[in-house]
């Protein structure tokens, strides 16, 4: 029989992969708005997965405070705990991102052309594509996949990077697409940042597992571990 200690810490690890499963449905959610025109129940259901993503958050934090007060965890369940805590207030960031990017997208005027001209389909998918590894990498821990993050995260950057700078050279000569390409801009830079919450995320699964930080580490140290 499990002890009341060890039954806190599979409903903290339960909570967390609920979280990132919700954030995960709401990338693809802002992503799905961004390329297709809004709607607007899936611009209400975006935002009421917001809230639930905010009441684990607040759920996560009272598990942690009992555990602190009641309990003397062992080092490898501390940095599980201490984790859980920094994990949720990443995933809680890529949910706002993702309302951030609804919004936006209904301001971007002729965003079909926009978006084939500057590769934003590319460049979204990636994004769910490291929202989705990121959730199994929590469940599974394994290192291979927090190698394949920061690989992602990094062509995810170069991506976004060179799409902006296209997209500021496009409102240079055309005055037309200023509004648009600036709403643009700051849904590649909403989209670059879910990204880096994602490796947040790795580097504290790596953190948990190895008892290791890993964040001025090289990419290339990871990999060849």
């Amino acid at each position: 029989m499990k002890t009341h200690f060890e039954i806190e810490l599979d409903k903290l690890k339960g909570i967390i992969e609920k979280m990132g499963q919700l954030a995960e449905g709401q990338v693809s959610e802002a992503v799905k708005i961004l390329l297709q025109e809004p709607e607007v129940a899936e611009q209400k259901i975006i935002k009421k997965t917001e809230s639930k993503i905010d009441k684990l958050d607040v759920k996560i934090d009272e598990i942690c405070q009992s555990i602190f007060a009641l309990q003397q965890p062992v080092a490898s369940d501390l940095r599980f705990i201490m984790s859980a805590m920094q994990i949720s207030n990443e995933i809680e960031r890529i949910g706002d991102l993702s309302i951030s990017i609804v919004k936006r997208a209904k301001n971007i005027k002729e965003k079909h052309d926009l978006i084939v001209k500057f590769n934003i389909v590319d460049i979204s998918k990636l994004v769910e594509l490291i929202t989705a590894k990121t959730n199994n990498c929590f469940i599974t821990r394994e290192g291979s996949t927090i190698g394949e993050i920061f690989v992602l995260n990094k062509d995810i950057k170069n991506k976004c990077d060179e799409a902006i700078h296209d997209i500021i050279n496009e409102m240079k000569v055309n005055s037309k697409a200023v509004v648009s390409g600036t709403n643009l801009v700051i849904v590649l830079k909403h989209l670059e940042r879910i990204s880096e919450h994602c490796t947040n995320i790795a580097e504290y699964v790596y953190f948990m597992v190895n008892a290791k930080i890993i964040k001025h580490d090289k990419i290339d140290d990871l990999l060849s571990e």
